[in-house]
């Protein structure tokens, strides 16, 4: 296979489950919190009144909210406070939602929980691993990344028992978010004070970039393409380029610098995401082969982009007439093979959206194309177009993985995930070639 030019950074592996760290550059600090979905856990102390506020910029941020509160959180704020911020159901007790499975329902739901404030009793509750009220068990129950706001009293805070359960709770992966010093509702001054909202909100979008694929250069293209027949008529397909925008924004997550090059979609661009727009197909291929002039690591076939077009164009509107109609089509330049074939090449992923045998589909265009791995969803029956959710069959030399279904947004971050793993694999295998080479 032809050279791979190298990263800039070695790709970082990063822990599954624990909030990875770091400053959001020269953005505006929140840009990974869009459409994520963040259960805000609530109890009961003063700093209640704070996670107001914490919705609000959440909300301001285009996360989605959905606020646990315990029952002594209530006694602080009332729950039609955090529904009108919000504009989600608050769960405060068993059977608010009318299922006996709230618990379960919130923790699937949720990309990360939060409970800010965290008293005293609720970090005991946690460490414990009680679920004797919703939240507790919502925090029990979920497989996803899990952050406390701690808020107390300095001497409770101070407390051996607290400490201990600190501990315990950091050595299990949960991320602790302060406190804070400064003086207290009680009247006293020392630790225990809850981070600012505005802090909390930093921290949160901070936990989406993995860094994965800090300092890689990504180049992703999405959408389809539409083929002129004349000038009011063009040959496309359903893509909505929905699974390629939640690639490139899962890429940026990750720590790449992305580029998106996409067919015309009524998408709002990635949040850090440059975006370069194009209509035909040959215009995808000529914006792809600039990106790779510029530098690219890791292109992501994502686009549905046509494989014949209209061979002859009408200059004017044809008119309908009663008698059949010919079009003559011809074949469109391979995008993704053309890319595999250049020099330097990226690492190549390219996407296949099949009917039939997915497997071997899948393996017959990994060949054909020549690219280390394909992504591959079934559209039988129209899955896959025009919907949220996706599932993936992924192929690659000596090896597969099923994605099982699920929305297309986390259905790309796992999808980075396994392509960072591909791709720090292929470069430490580069390296070691050259080395025994030289």
């Amino acid at each position: 296979m032809a050279s791979r030019r190298a990263p800039v950074k070695s790709a970082r592996r990063q822990r599954p489950g624990v909030f990875a760290g770091g400053a959001s550059g020269t953005l505006t600090g929140m840009e990974f919190l869009a459409q994520k979905q963040i259960v805000l856990g609530v109890s009961g102390g003063i700093a209640a009144y704070k996670s107001a506020e914490l919705v609000r910029l959440l909300k301001g941020a285009a996360a989605r909210v959905r606020v646990v509160m315990t029952p002594a959180a209530r006694e602080f704020v009332g729950a039609r406070t955090f529904q009108a911020l919000s504009g989600e159901p608050v769960w405060c007790e068993w059977g608010d939602d009318r299922t006996a499975m709230e618990h379960i329902e919130l923790a699937r739901w949720a990309d990360r929980v939060l409970v800010a404030p965290a008293t005293a009793d609720t970090l005991a509750r946690l460490a414990q691993g009680r679920a004797d009220d919703l939240l507790a068990a919502v925090c029990l129950a979920s497989e996803r990344p899990l952050a406390v706001a701690p808020a107390m009293n300095q001497a409770m805070w101070r407390n051996p028992a607290t400490v201990d359960n600190v501990g315990l709770l950091r050595r299990r992966g949960v991320e602790v978010w302060g406190p804070a010093e400064g003086e207290q509702a009680c009247g006293e001054v020392g630790p225990g004070r809850m981070l600012e909202p505005a802090e909390l909100v930093r921290r949160l979008s901070d936990s989406f970039s993995r860094g994965a694929l800090a300092g890689v250069r990504v180049l992703v293209s999405a959408g389809p393409t539409r083929e002129p027949v004349d000038p009011v008529r063009y040959l496309s397909n359903r893509s909505s380029g929905k699974m390629g925008y939640a690639v490139a924004a899962a890429a940026r997550e990750a720590g790449a610098a992305v580029t998106l090059v996409s067919g015309p979609v009524a998408l709002e661009p990635p949040p850090g995401v440059r975006v370069l727009r194009v209509e035909t197909a040959a215009a995808m291929l000529e914006a792809v082969q600039a990106q790779l002039a510029e530098g690219c690591d890791i292109y992501i076939g994502a686009a549905a982009v046509a494989d014949y077009r209209p061979a002859a164009p009408a200059a004017d509107k044809i008119k309908k007439k009663a008698e059949a109609m010919q079009l003559a089509l011809e074949p469109v330049t391979d995008i993704l093979a053309t890319v595999a074939r250049s020099e330097p090449r990226p690492f190549c992923v390219g996407f296949a959206a099949e009917t039939g045998d997915l497997m071997a589909w899948a393996q017959r265009k990994r060949m054909s194309k020549g690219v280390e791995l394909i992504a591959a969803n079934p559209v039988d029956g129209g899955r896959g177009f025009d919907h949220d959710d996706n599932e993936l069959l992924l192929v690659w030399e000596g090896g597969s993985k099923r994605l099982e279904r699920t929305s297309k947004t986390r259905l790309a971050r796992q999808l980075v995930d396994e392509i960072a793993v591909r791709y720090a694999d292929a470069t430490t295998s580069q390296g070691n070639h050259a080395e025994h080479s030289a």
